[in-house]
């Protein structure tokens, strides 16, 4: 996940059913970010200020999506509770979590175990890899950071 890296292909449906793949962005920036679980705090805070922020984005022609390995029907509730604007890719069998390196060993008060790292990336319009963070520490400003990286990427 190395700047100036091609980034993995995916090819994933969304809480719609719709497939999206990395082509589909192709002349566009992309920014993806990897969370743990939908409706649960940091992870909801996360989204709410990426939804708050779309077209901040869209104005610097990025398009957003958010992976986790949640299912479809609870990305649709996820969305609606909270009127997200972006779509939310299924990546159950963890392929596109694992390409991307947002799945591996968390630590929780000493205990171990595998579960989704919390990342982001900027994807550029030719499908490079601009910025990787990670891990997200502070979800609810992480997409502010993402935002002015963009910004700073794009001058």
């Amino acid at each position: 996940m190395e700047p100036g890296k091609t980034a993995p292909n995916f090819s994933l449906q969304d809480q719609s059913g719709q497939t999206h793949s990395l082509s589909d962005y192709k002349g566009k920036f992309l920014v993806i970010y990897f969370y743990p679980r939908d409706n649960t705090p940091g992870c909801t805070k996360e989204s709410c200020a990426f939804r708050d922020h779309i077209s901040e984005f869209t104005d610097l022609n990025c398009s957003i999506l958010g992976v986790s390995a949640d299912s479809a029907t609870s990305h649709e509730k996820f969305i609606a509770k909270f009127s997200l604007n972006f779509p939310l890719l299924v990546d159950e069998e963890k392929e596109m979590l694992q390409a991307y390196g947002a799945w591996g060993e968390k630590n929780n008060y000493g205990k171990k175990y595998m579960g989704i790292i919390r990342s982001t990336v900027i994807i550029a319009p030719d499908g490079n890899i601009l910025k990787h963070w990670e891990t997200v520490r502070g979800a609810e400003d992480h997409p502010i950071k993402v935002l002015e990286a963009l910004k700073e990427l794009q001058a």
